[in-house]
């Protein structure tokens, strides 16, 4: 479940594989009350497990559960961080707040890119495949994961979309989060990088509303600049708020819709050193490839 607001306890999610119009439903194989997940291991293959869980525990030791929960996903999240080393994989989870624009962003970015780049994409939703049949048109191989009443992906949840998605060495894999700016940020999926998308129509003091995806964050993508003229948003204040909660962040202005600076964010993407390595890890590799 989710730490702050419980919003996975008892959510059903559900995998659907674009390609090949499968769709599974883990939920549906485990009616009991055990705690049904996947992970990569180092021989490049994901294996199931089951964990059973006692829900008759004290509200203290649903506090510790939660603290389970969050140190589980994190040893889940450095299997699938090693994974993607080990295929030289740029793996990018783009967060952001409902209506940022990110659907729009990357679908553009695969119409761009994809002669380039071999693009794999895994879409997170809470319903529908909407999403993911605009990205499935714009000529890349796309997993829909749909959480149900649950805020965000987990590692799990990625790990399951993995296997069905079987990105190939070498390549970009982008994952769009389910719109939210809270528990996306405390939930790592393995990636090489947080993108963050904030829209100009939002208001200029998210990153000081919400830090903690700020801090997160690797890049910061301001997007939808052709509205600027139309809305109240100091670009500059927006700019400064977010280097006061992350002064290592790295900021681009854009707009999705009319093209104004996508260049930037292209380079960004195809940048020699970040595809070839993987990007950057969040910790040492060395400790991931140790972790049993």
């Amino acid at each position: 479940m989710c730490e702050t607001c419980g919003c996975s306890e008892g959510a059903e999610t559900k995998i659907v594989n674009l390609e090949t119009c499968k769709t599974r439903d883990p939920a549906s194989n485990h009616h009991d009350d055990s705690h049904h997940h996947a992970h990569l291991h180092d021989d490049g293959h994901f294996h199931d497990h089951v964990h059973d869980h006692d829900h008759s525990h004290s509200h203290a030791s649903t506090v510790l559960l939660e603290r389970d929960v969050l140190a589980k996903n994190t040893a889940l999240a450095a299997r699938n961080r090693a994974w993607f080393a080990g295929r030289e994989i740029l793996a990018l989870n783009l967060v952001s707040g409902p209506g940022a624009g990110k659907t729009t962003l990357l679908e553009r970015t695969v119409r761009e890119l994809r002669h380039t780049l071999t693009i794999f994409v895994i879409e997170g939703d809470q319903a529908t495949t909407n999403d993911s049949l605009r990205i499935r048109a714009a000529g890349v191989p796309v997993v829909q994961i749909n959480t149900g009443s649950g805020c965000h992906l987990d590692a799990d949840m990625v790990a399951r979309g993995l296997a069905e998605l079987k990105p190939s060495f070498g390549s970009v894999l982008v994952i769009e989060n389910v719109g939210n700016l809270v528990c996306p940020a405390m939930f790592d999926l393995g990636e090489s990088a947080k993108v963050a998308i904030l829209s100009v129509t939002e208001g200029d003091d998210k990153p000081i509303k919400y830090p903690h995806m700020f801090q997160a964050a690797s890049l910061l993508l301001i997007n939808k600049i052709d509205l600027l003229p139309y809305v109240e948003f100091d670009l500059n204040r927006c700019q400064d708020y977010a280097r006061q909660v992350n002064p290592a962040i790295e900021i681009m202005t854009l707009s999705a819709t009319t093209g104004e600076g996508l260049e930037n964010w292209f380079d960004w993407i195809s940048a020699p050193s970040r595809r070839e390595h993987g990007g950057t890890f969040p910790q040492p590799l060395e400790a991931v490839l140790d972790l049993k």
